[in-house]
C-alpha cells in the first residue's frame, strides 16, 4: 500500500499494479486500462492543478 502513512500526491496505474485480483475483476471494479488513480496528499491545490497540468501536456 504505497499510500498509507504519507502525505504525498500519487498517481498510480491500478491496471499495471500486481494485484490478486484478474483483469476481468480490475474492469468490474472500474480500475480498467484507461484508469488512473490520484491519491491527493497536503500539496496547495494550485501546485497539484500544476503538476497535472504538466505532467499530461
Amino acid at each position: 500500500m504505497a499510500n498509507l502513512a504519507t502525505s504525498r500526491f500519487l498517481v498510480i496505474h491500478p491496471a499495471r499494479r500486481p494485484t490478486v485480483n484478474s483483469p476481468e475483476d480490475q474492469i468490474k471494479a472500474g480500475a480498467g486500462p484507461n484508469i488512473l488513480r490520484l491519491s491527493v496528499g497536503i500539496e496547495d491545490v494550485n501546485d497539484l492543478i500544476a503538476d497535472l497540468d504538466q505532467a499530461l501536456s
